[in-house]
Formats: structure tokens, sequence, C-alpha cells
């Protein structure tokens, strides 16, 4: 990583310095540990000519093989071999991935062997059973990172819909005998006559006509008498009960069979 960084800096800042400064630059940031140890000898190998690093690039070769580019491969090889996709979306799971293969020395096929092997199972098994599957890593990325997005907008879809329907006075029909909230905080009853209840407790038949006020069940006879939903049921009239009905106290006219023939035109 060290070597990358000072070769694009003095690619992009250093090009017209000498080579003994680029060589001075880059010694500067050597520090630390083995690398401590490791400058001071160079320098003294400069200073007495003994060195053959005359160049940035000649110093860069030198870091690599005293360093062991070897270990880093090996290293980059060991993250390729257990990175996983995991809950991360597959857009993040490629970016680490590119990252990682860089400098590990993976091309080809090897290099998708180990894509394939991090991306979750639902969308390897997707891509491959395709009718057209990928064949470069380039298109197992670029895929993979589609579908896995697709997939994602759909669970969020069904999650949004399913919140939906089971909200409280949706398109679903109330059942027989249960009660659901209308505007207003209205309470409806379904019954066998149409919605009993609402606001003012009024009964509404499925036609809309009011039918008058809720009776109250605890209430008294004498008390429904006063309403305008009771009907005598001996003339038929509305607004009293039969045992407060006016009329029964007038006296009822009696015919015989006789005076009812006559009427009629018999004999």
């Amino acid at each position: 990583m060290f070597v990358n960084v000072a070769q694009l800096y003095i690619r992009m800042k250093m090009t017209e310095e000498i080579a003994a400064t680029q060589v001075a630059w880059v010694l500067l940031y050597v520090q630390g540990g083995i690398a401590e140890a490791w400058k001071d000898n160079l320098l003294d190998e400069l200073a007495k000519e003994e060195s053959e690093v005359e160049s940035a690039e000649q110093l860069f070769a030198k870091i690599k093989n005293d360093f062991g580019e070897t270990l880093e491969e090996e290293r980059k090889i060991e993250q390729l071999r257990t990175i996983k996709q995991g809950e991360r979306t597959c857009d993040k799971y490629v970016q680490e991935f590119k990252k990682v293969a860089r400098g590990s020395g993976y091309e080809g096929r090897p290099l998708i062997k180990e894509f394939k092997q991090g991306l979750n199972g639902a969308i390897r098994r997707k891509l491959a059973e395709a009718e057209e599957p990928p064949t470069t890593i380039g298109e197992w990325q670029e895929r993979a990172v589609k579908l896995d997005r697709n997939q994602r907008q759909s669970r969020a879809e069904e999650r949004v819909l399913g919140r939906n329907i089971a909200r409280p006075g949706g398109n679903a029909q109330p059942r027989e005998g249960r009660s659901y909230g209308g505007r207003g905080g209205q309470i409806m009853w379904r019954t066998g006559e149409g919605y009993r209840g609402g606001r003012g407790g009024n009964i509404s038949n499925r036609g809309g006509a009011q039918m008058g006020p809720r009776r109250d069940p605890n209430a008294m006879d004498v008390d429904r008498g006063r309403g305008g939903d009771i009907m005598c049921y001996m003339y038929g009239k509305w607004g009293h009960m039969a045992k407060n009905c006016w009329e029964r106290h007038r006296g009822r006219v009696v015919e015989t069979p006789q005076e009812s023939a006559k009427e009629n035109g018999g004999q």
C-alpha cells in the first residue's frame, strides 16, 4: 500500500524533481520498527556509494524485494477466500472484493470462483441458472448488483402493501356481529336488517332510512310509550303500546251474522 501511494504522489507532484530528491522523499516516510533499521542501513550504503539504488523506481523494487511482495499476495488471497456478502448489499460486497483482489494475482476463473463463493446463495444460484449466465468477473459483479437491488426493492414493496392491507378502515368488510370504526369515530354493527348504531344511536337499514333511536334494553315499558318507534298491535298506530291505547276504552261494534249478510245483499 505504501509503495502504491508513493508512486502515485511522485507521478502527480514530483515528476520534475531529480532522482536523488525523489529517493530522499520516499525514505523520509519509511518509519518504525524493522523499516526504520532497514532505512538506516540503506542510507549508509548510499553515503558510501555501495548501493545500486539511483532512482525512485529502483527504490520501490528494493522495498518489494526486501519486505516480500509474495507475503502481500498471500495476505490478499486469504482475504479473498474469507470475504462474504452477508447482510450487506451486493454493491458494498463488490467494492470490497475489488479492493482486496488488487495485488492478489488472481485473474479469470480463479477470481470468479472466489467472488461466487462470497455471494449470498440465492443470488449465486439465480445467476448460475439463468438462460445466459455471466462468463466474466465484470458480468458477474454487474448482474449480481442489479439482482440484489431488485430483490431488496421487491421486499420493501411487499412490506408496505402488507401494512396497508392490515390497516383499520381499509377495504375489508366487517363480518356479522362484529363492530368496526366508521368516519368520525362512529361505531356500526352489521345485522341481518342492516347497520345499527352510528352517531346518535340511530338504526339504519340498507336503504339508508332512519328507523328511530335505539332502545335502551334496561328502559321500562312506560318509557317506550313515549317514543315514536312503538306501534300498537291492536290498532296498528304508532306512538304508544296497546296497554296505553286510548282506543281500547271505546266500545267495539259487534256484527251478527244476519246483519252482516244483509249488508252484503244476502237473505
